[in-house]
C-alpha cells in the first residue's frame, strides 16, 4: 500500500462556490486521502468493495446448496459460542461454533435425513455467548433477518426466516424523480384505529392516498427493528431484520413493490448513527465485552441517547454497516436512504450542548471526527457507484460545508441535506409573533439560506413538530377550534379561517422557494388534529394518540378536506412545471420583492412568478411587481 498513489480532487470549484473554504483546503484533502486509503485498504483485502458489501451472504445463517445450514458470527471478545433453538430442544453444548481468524465464529448444520434444512421456518435460535468472564449469556445473531416478540416477554427472539416460496419483486424500481416531493410515514400509527398498524394496512389504505396526493417518494420510518416502539424507531435492536410488530418480511416486499408499481420511490430512514444499549436482543456487549461493535468505555456512550456509538474505524463495523445498506437495497428493493442522526457523527462532541453559529471553524479541527466523515463518504461511494439511481439525505442540524458535493469534488457525497431550520423558524413566529409583526426579510432568508451546490429538502414540518411536547402548524393556528370548528355545518370563525389560509401559504411558500425537494409529515397534509404519542408508562401504554385519522377525510362536511386538497393541487401544479428542479442558475428563485410593511413576497421560480400577500388585514389590487417579462399572467 505504500506505492498507492492517491490522485486528490481538483477543489477549484468547490472554493470557488464557498469563499470561506479556501482556509481550510488542507483539511479537505486530507479527509479525501483517508477516504482514498480506506477504500484501497479494503478492495485490496477484501477483492472488491462489491464483494466486501456483500456480506450478508456470507454472515449470520446461510442456506447452502445441500439445505445444510452455515452460520457465522464476529465475536471477537467472547471465549465460547454455541446455537440453541428449537430444533436442538434448546441444549447450550451440543452444536457448539469453531474459532476461526480475526475473531469470527462458524458453525455448520447438515440437512436433516429427509434433505430438507436442519433448522425449520419459524423457528427460535439463540446465540450462547461464553464470556471472558465465565459467565454464559444469551445473545441474538447480529445479522438476524427475522426477530419477534410475544406479548408476556420483555425480549425479542431469534426466528429463523425461511419460507418455501419467498417474495419475488414484480415491478422494475421507478426512474429516481427531478423534483423530489417526500411523504414522511411511520407504518404503525397510520391507521386511525388505536392499534399497531401494518404493512399490509400501509399497502391497501395509505398507499393510494399517496398517489393521490401527487407525492412520489415515501419515507419509510421505524423499519429497522427496534425493541422500544415509543423510541419512533430511532433506538435499533436488530438492523437486518424489518420490524415484526407491523407484519412480515413479505409484507414489506409487498408495499415496497406495490409502491414502485404505483412510480413511487421508497427511501429507507437508516440509524447508522447509534444503536439501541439492550444486550439480551440488540448488538450491545454482543461477544460479552463492550467493544465488539462500538467504541469501549465512555467514548461508546452516547450521553444525552442513552445508546451506544459505533466505532467506525473498525473493519468489521464497517463490514456490517455497508453490508446493511445493500441489503436493504438487494433484499427489499428500497431506493435509497434518509440518514438519520449524523450531526452526532460528524463532531466527537455528537452536538450535545453545542449551538452552531455557522462559523467554519466549528467544522474543521480536533473536534471533528473523521472516521465518521469517512464512513459516510464510504456509505455515499459504495451506494452511488453501484446503484446510480440512489438517493441519500443527510440530516445535519450544524451545516457541515460540502456535505451534499460529491465525493471526487472534495465533498461527502450525499444527494440533498433537510433544511432543518425552516421547521423551526415557522413555529418561532407562531408561537411568539403577532401577524403584524412578522418578518418578511427574515423568513424569506430563512428559506433561501443554502449553501450553493447543497440542494436541500424543505419542509414546514415534520413528525418532530407533531411529537408530544410540541404542536403541529395546524395546532399552533387553529389549537382547540380544531375539535369544534372544523365542520362546514358551522359558521366560519376567524380562528378556522385564519388557521386554514396560513397552513395552505406557509407549506406553498416553503414548498416553491425553500429547496431542492419538499417533505411533508403523513397526517400534516389535512392538518391532522392531534399530536403524536406513543404508548409508554406515562400515558398508560395508549395508543389514542399513536395514530392518523384519515377517517377525517372520508367526512364530506370536514374542512380537512379542503387542506388536502390544496396538498394535492400544490404537488401536482409543482409535478407539471417543476420549480423543485428547475435550473441550478435559478434553483433558489429570484426574489424580486420582499416588502415587511406590506408583508408582501415575489419571486420567480422555473417559469412562475409567486405573489405572497402575508399582511392580515390588507388586499391589494394594482400592485406593482417585477416581471421577467412583460404580459398577461394568469392566475
Amino acid at each position: 500500500m505504500a506505492d498507492h498513489q492517491i490522485e486528490l480532487p481538483d477543489l477549484g470549484e468547490l472554493l470557488r462556490d464557498d469563499p470561506y473554504l479556501p482556509p481550510y483546503a488542507e483539511d479537505l484533502r486530507r479527509r479525501y486521502k483517508l477516504f482514498e486509503k480506506r477504500l484501497a485498504l479494503l478492495e485490496d483485502a477484501e477483492g472488491s468493495m462489491e464483494v466486501f458489501t456483500r456480506s450478508y451472504q456470507e454472515y449470520g445463517v446461510q442456506k447452502q446448496p445441500n439445505n445444510g445450514l452455515l452460520f457465522r458470527e464476529w465475536a471477537p471478545g467472547a471465549k465460547g459460542l454455541s446455537l440453541a433453538g428449537d430444533f436442538n430442544g434448546w441444549s447450550s453444548s451440543s452444536h457448539p461454533y469453531t474459532k476461526k481468524e480475526f475473531g469470527k465464529w462458524e458453525l455448520y448444520l447438515p440437512p436433516s435425513r429427509d434433505k430438507s434444512p436442519p433448522v425449520p421456518h419459524l423457528s427460535k435460535l439463540k446465540l450462547l455467548v461464553k464470556t471472558t468472564e465465565g459467565e454464559e449469556v444469551f445473545r441474538i445473531s447480529a445479522w438476524a433477518r427475522y426477530v419477534t416478540k410475544v406479548p408476556e416477554s420483555n425480549t425479542y427472539d431469534w426466528v429463523h426466516w425461511d419460507p418455501i416460496q419467498p417474495y419475488l419483486h414484480i415491478h422494475p424500481c421507478p426512474p429516481r424523480p427531478r423534483s423530489l416531493r417526500i411523504y414522511e410515514a411511520h407504518v404503525g400509527i397510520a391507521s386511525p384505529e388505536e392499534k399497531v398498524a401494518t404493512y399490509n394496512n400501509f399497502t391497501a389504505n395509505v398507499l393510494p392516498r399517496i398517489k393521490d396526493l401527487g407525492y412520489n417518494c415515501i419515507q419509510l420510518m421505524a423499519v429497522m427493528e427496534h425493541a422500544y416502539y415509543a423510541s419512533f424507531g430511532y433506538q435499533v435492536t436488530n438492523f437486518f431484520a424489518a420490524s415484526s410488530r407491523f407484519g412480515t418480511p413479505n409484507d414489506l416486499k409487498i408495499l415496497v413493490d406495490s409502491a414502485h408499481s404505483l412510480g413511487i420511490t421508497v427511501l429507507l430512514d437508516v440509524v447508522h448513527s447509534h444503536a439501541s444499549s439492550n444486550t439480551a436482543d440488540g448488538l450491545n456487549r454482543l461477544d460479552g465485552t463492550d467493544s465488539c461493535y462500538f467504541h469501549s468505555g465512555v467514548k461508546g456512550d452516547h450521553a444525552q441517547w442513552g445508546s451506544r456509538i459505533f466505532n467506525y474505524s473498525s473493519w468489521e463495523v464497517l463490514r456490517f454497516l455497508l453490508s446493511n445498506l445493500r441489503w436493504w437495497v438487494e433484499e427489499y428493493r428500497f431506493d435509497g436512504f434518509r440518514f438519520d442522526g449524523i450531526t452526532s457523527m460528524l463532531y466527537h462532541h455528537h452536538g450535545i450542548g453545542v449551538s452552531f453559529g455557522g462559523g467554519y471553524s466549528e467544522y474543521f479541527g480536533m473536534q471533528v471526527d473523521e472516521d465518521s466523515i469517512v464512513h459516510l463518504m464510504l456509505c455515499n461511494h459504495v451506494l452511488h457507484t453501484l446503484y446510480p439511481e440512489c438517493i441519500t439525505i443527510a440530516e445535519d442540524v450544524s451545516g457541515m460545508p460540502a456535505l451534499c458535493q460529491p465525493i471526487w469534488k472534495g465533498g461527502m457525497g450525499f444527494d440533498y441535506r433537510l433544511a432543518m431550520a425552516v421547521p423551526d423558524k415557522w413555529i418561532q413566529i407562531l408561537k411568539e409573533c403577532k401577524d403584524e409583526d412578522w418578518d418578511m426579510g427574515n423568513i424569506v432568508h430563512t428559506l433561501t439560506n443554502r449553501r450553493r451546490g447543497d440542494p436541500s429538502i424543505c419542509y414546514s414540518e415534520s413528525h418532530d413538530q407533531a411529537l408530544v411536547g410540541d404542536k403541529s402548524l395546524a395546532f399552533w393556528l387553529m389549537d382547540k377550534e380544531m375539535y369544534t370548528n372544523m365542520s362546514s355545518l358551522v359558521p366560519m370563525t376567524p380562528v378556522i379561517d385564519r388557521g386554514v389560509q396560513l397552513h395552505k401559504m406557509i407549506r406553498l411558500l416553503t414548498h416553491s422557494l425553500g429547496g431542492e425537494g419538499y417533505l411533508n409529515f403523513m397526517g400534516n397534509e389535512f392538518g391532522h388534529p392531534e399530536w403524536l404519542d406513543f404508548p409508554r408508562k406515562g400515558n398508560e401504554e395508549s395508543y389514542q394518540y399513536a395514530r392518523r385519522q384519515y377517517n377525517l377525510l372520508d367526512m364530506e362536511h370536514l374542512r380537512y378536506r379542503q387542506l388536502y386538497a390544496f396538498d394535492r393541487d400544490m404537488n401536482l401544479t409543482e409535478e407539471h412545471y417543476g420549480w423543485l428542479a428547475a435550473s441550478p442558475v435559478r434553483h433558489t428563485g429570484v426574489v424580486t420583492t420582499v416588502a415587511d410593511n406590506d408583508k408582501v413576497v415575489v419571486f420567480e421560480r422555473g417559469q412562475l412568478v409567486f405573489v405572497f400577500n402575508f399582511h392580515p388585514s390588507h388586499s391589494y389590487t394594482h400592485y406593482r411587481i417585477a416581471t421577467p417579462t412583460t404580459g398577461k399572467y394568469p392566475s
